[in-house]
């Protein structure tokens, strides 16, 4: 499982983020998330996600269709591809779009404080605040897409 980590430099530069993400959604700690298991986030996000569209998540994601995501998968998944209009993009997009409870185009301390209660974590508003404020490079208090799409991919490398 060694990991080549020249093309992957900028990738490396956010491994512990996306590793904790990972981690959350693989609700019993064995190194891989399920279909179940990736359903049940989708359901705890407030998504009404069909066990259709959840295999088909499953299948784009699952490159080595064992059945299972692993962290190397669900990187890469995380990383997407320079094309932007690749199926990465869409779920990125999906995915902000959970957080974003209000549909304003951004999250807020308060929906970020409401999903990760949902999915069971114990921190408070302020707590979210200052995780929001370690991305938002504009300084609005919110995370935008792009800000979302940038602590996901290359964690800030630039600012």
């Amino acid at each position: 499982m060694a990991a080549n980590p020249a093309p992957n430099s900028m990738y490396l530069q956010n491994i512990d983020e996306v590793r904790k993400v990972f981690q959350r959604f693989d609700s019993n700690g064995d190194g891989k998330i399920s279909t179940e298991e990736l359903s049940g986030v989708l359901e705890a996000l407030g998504s009404s996600t069909s066990a259709d569209q959840v295999a088909k998540m499953m299948a784009e994601i699952d490159t080595d269709k064992d059945g299972h995501i692993n962290l190397e998968e669900f990187a890469a998944f995380c990383k997407g591809d320079a094309d932007p209009y690749n199926s990465a993009e869409k779920e990125l997009r999906e995915a902000f779009e959970l957080y974003d409870q209000d549909h304003d185009g951004k999250i807020s301390a308060a929906e970020l404080h409401l999903i990760l209660t949902r999915l069971g974590e114990h921190c408070t508003v302020a707590d979210c605040a200052g995780m929001i404020s370690s991305v938002d490079s504009d300084g609005d208090g919110f995370v935008s897409f792009d800000e979302f799409k940038k602590m996901m991919t290359t964690n800030n490398a630039a600012a």
